[in-house]
């Protein structure tokens, strides 16, 4: 995939949508994106990818895992490793764009994604902007657990 997939992109990602389709199928999946849209190392990306594959190969799972990859956009020898990350979070969206298509109708842009919030060490924003490949773990079950009894409380009223 062409363009970052990290923080709360994840969440509307299709590139995470599809590698999350295999890993309910019971297939390790790993969603690899290359964090420039221009694209310069599509090679660097490719090598990731085949370096993760091999490894599972030889050394595979014992269940099988979503991976969310993203590779900076340099040379390959130029990498620095690779982190296990957490999910930075992004500030919201800028605001929507009014503009008019060739066939003279309104259309609306979505904004621009907001800058990083939360890209600390540890976060995957951290790590690709530090020249390593951020490898995040991830998981289903989107449940706000914390917040349950705060819905439950609320319907009560």
């Amino acid at each position: 995939n062409h363009g970052s997939n990290m923080g709360d992109d994840t969440i509307y990602s299709g590139t995470v949508a599809a590698a999350t389709e295999g890993f309910l199928l019971g297939i390790p999946a790993f969603a690899i994106s290359l964090t420039s849209k221009r694209g310069a190392h599509y090679q660097t990306a490719a090598q990731v990818a085949l370096d993760l594959v091999l490894r599972h190969q030889s050394q595979p799972f014992a269940a099988p895992m979503l991976l969310n990859v993203n590779v900076p956009d340099i040379p390959y020898a130029e990498l620095k490793g690779i982190e296990i990350t957490r999910l930075g979070r992004r500030h919201k969206a800028e605001g929507m764009v009014k503009a008019e298509n060739p066939r003279g109708e309104t259309v609306y842009w979505i904004g621009a994604a907001g800058a990083a919030q939360d890209a600390g060490p540890g976060t995957d924003f951290y790590a690709t902007a530090s020249g390593a490949v951020s490898l995040t773990p991830l998981q289903i079950d989107l449940t706000a657990y914390t917040q349950t009894d705060l819905v439950k409380d609320w319907l009560a009223r």
